[in-house]
């Protein structure tokens, strides 16, 4: 690990008294090929393949074991490192015939020998691995994938090694996966393949078209971990998948589990794809999740960053409910009885936050709502939720105006629900006038501080102060209150498209997303930056900032809000 580290930071990093020690190590380690035990052998040559010893060094030391060596392991890590060794100048005599040695080896009769070729030849020539793909897809496909567990720098099975060889086929093409995809009788093999599909379209929409008639193949195979895989992805892919919703209902009833701490099953993924795709098939399973049933979905689901990994996870229940308000009605009775039971703080504010997005959807639970407001234990929870339903709350405003003058912490909370609700502006501004002075987050203050439009126009000069902070949140938040105050989109529309200028070039940044929806409301003021983002629509890249099923659901977000800003702009993608 220091050997390989040395060689990859700059020189003014590294302790003066490295280079000396180094060069001292050198002929040991170079000894130890010679070593009688493999393991040894091949820690070495993964030591002399990561270090920054130029190839002239180390070369024939490589060269002398890979004549005398018989054990296929170290070969295979005898191959990498002469690949690694080739690519430090000075190379001496040996670097050429070290290029044709491996060259040579991609007809070698071993599969694994063969892929360990194109590993180490695609670095000087990265179009290697689509040339031979039929080797690469022979190879990784082959039993014989197993040795690289028993390697020094590789060690993983199939699953591993199907990544790393992704590694080196950068872009949309499906074909390496295609080629994975096609039935195999190893239940490694297949899932590997679906996790080398999810890692493929978390970054490309373009593959779906291709991969979507092996996905649903996979949906009744016969491992578990492979249906769920490829039931999950279908949830990940949603609006798109839905010409395959029939073959995902079969497996509501499929219980089998995976073998992660939470015991995820294959029915809970099928309900997950269902309410993805707005699917009303999904409802029975969700009216008993909301009474409390068992599930391996979790009460908050986890954040994964956007890597080149697809991370295979369910969200949490409420997560799962915004995406069904067409389905409101049928789901009300089962989270106000829920409501009313819980005792549970945080699946309270879940539920209510649901409600809350839902919006006028969701007034059949305003008298519930309403009761939960008598309560100190619930009634921020309530007010949240009658906020987001809006007028049709009217009958909460007295009890949320009560709770004003001392909601201590909440103040901004009630009086802007009382406001929601049908009440009058003055509580709201100075709550939320106050909150948004306040160091440390005033964009939520400001994002509700917009909802009162004209009545906060005293307030401009303020507002547009905060169109210049330094924090992106703020200053969009601002820009949006600003004109929502003012009518001012002069003073709006540069600080908007600030904020989505990136998006152009393929950057997703959080923030993107509020600012486009904003800039959608401003309508033919906001076409400067409409036109910026015409090609948005037709960029193969998903637009992201977050792994797993989040991502999918951002870039669906994103795009879906470029296209309203550009309506609105009276432009078409």
């Amino acid at each position: 690990m220091l050997a390989a580290e040395a060689g990859r930071v700059e020189a003014r990093f590294l302790d003066p008294g490295w280079a000396p020690a180094w060069e001292q190590a050198l002929p040991q380690l170079l000894g130890l090929l010679g070593d009688p035990e493999p393991e040894i052998r091949r820690a070495a040559a993964d030591v002399l393949g990561a270090c920054d010893s130029p190839g002239e060094l180390v070369l024939p030391g490589l060269l002398r074991c890979w004549e005398a060596e018989g054990d296929l392991e170290t070969r295979l890590e005898l191959v990498l490192s002469l690949g690694q060794a080739t690519l430090r100048a000075p190379t001496g005599g040996r670097g050429t015939e070290v290029v044709g040695l491996l060259h040579g080896l991609l007809g070698d009769p071993q599969a694994q020998i063969r892929l360990a070729a194109v590993h180490a030849l695609a670095p000087t020539d990265p179009g290697l691995p689509a040339r031979r793909l039929d080797l690469v897809l022979e190879s990784v496909r082959d039993p014989s994938i197993e040795l690289w567990r028993h390697t020094s720098s590789i060690q993983t099975g199939v699953l591993g090694v199907h990544h790393w060889t992704a590694g080196l086929l950068t872009g949309p093409s499906p074909d390496f996966t295609l080629g994975l995809l096609a039935d195999h009788r190893d239940d490694e093999q297949r899932i590997a393949a679906l996790a080398q599909a999810g890692r493929l379209l978390s970054q490309w929409s373009s593959p779906t078209t291709a991969l979507l008639p092996r996905l649903a193949a996979h949906l009744d195979d016969p491992a578990p971990e492979a249906r769920f895989r490829a039931t999950e992805l279908m949830a990940c892919l949603g609006p798109v998948a839905t010409a395959y919703a029939d073959e995902v209902a079969n497996l509501l009833s499929d219980t089998a589990a995976r073998t992660t701490r939470t015991r995820e099953t294959v029915g809970e993924a099928a309900l997950w794809a269902l309410a993805r795709m707005n699917d009303p098939r999904c409802l029975p399973g969700l009216i008993e999740l909301i009474a409390g049933a068992r599930s391996g979905f979790a009460s908050a689901s986890a954040h994964y960053p956007a890597t080149d990994l697809h991370h295979v996870s369910l969200p949490a229940l409420d997560e799962v409910l915004g995406y069904l308000p067409d389905h409101a009605e049928q789901l009300i009775p089962s989270i106000c009885g829920r409501l009313h039971t819980a005792a549970d703080d945080r699946v309270l504010n879940r539920l209510c936050e649901v409600l809350a997005d839902w919006g006028p959807t969701a007034k059949a639970a305003v008298p519930q709502l309403i009761g939960l407001l008598e309560d100190d234990r619930t009634w921020t929870a309530a007010a949240k939720a009658l906020a987001g339903i809006g007028r049709a709350g009217n009958g909460a405003r007295d009890l949320l105006l009560s709770r004003t003058p001392a909601a201590g912490p909440h103040t901004e909370l009630a009086a802007w629900a009382y406001w929601r609700v049908g009440g009058e502006p003055e509580p709201a501004l100075e709550a939320l006038v106050r909150g948004a002075a306040e160091r440390g987050r005033p964009h939520p203050a400001l994002r509700k501080l917009a909802d009162l439009g004209p009545h906060a126009a005293p307030y401009a000069d303020r507002l547009r102060a905060m169109t210049a902070d330094s924090d992106p949140w703020t200053r969009v938040e601002a820009a949006h209150a600003l004109w929502a105050a003012t009518g001012d989109a002069g003073a709006a529309v540069p600080v908007l498209t600030t904020a989505v200028r990136d998006l152009a070039q393929g950057s997703y940044l959080p923030v993107m997303l509020p600012a486009l929806n904003h800039l959608a409301r401003l309508g033919q003021a906001a076409r400067p930056a409409a036109l910026l983002l015409l090609n948005v629509a037709t960029q193969d890249q998903r637009l992201r900032s977050n792994g797993g099923w989040r991502g999918f659901a951002q870039d669906e977000d994103i795009r879906t809000a470029v296209g309203e800003l550009l309506s609105a702009s009276g432009l078409s993608a």
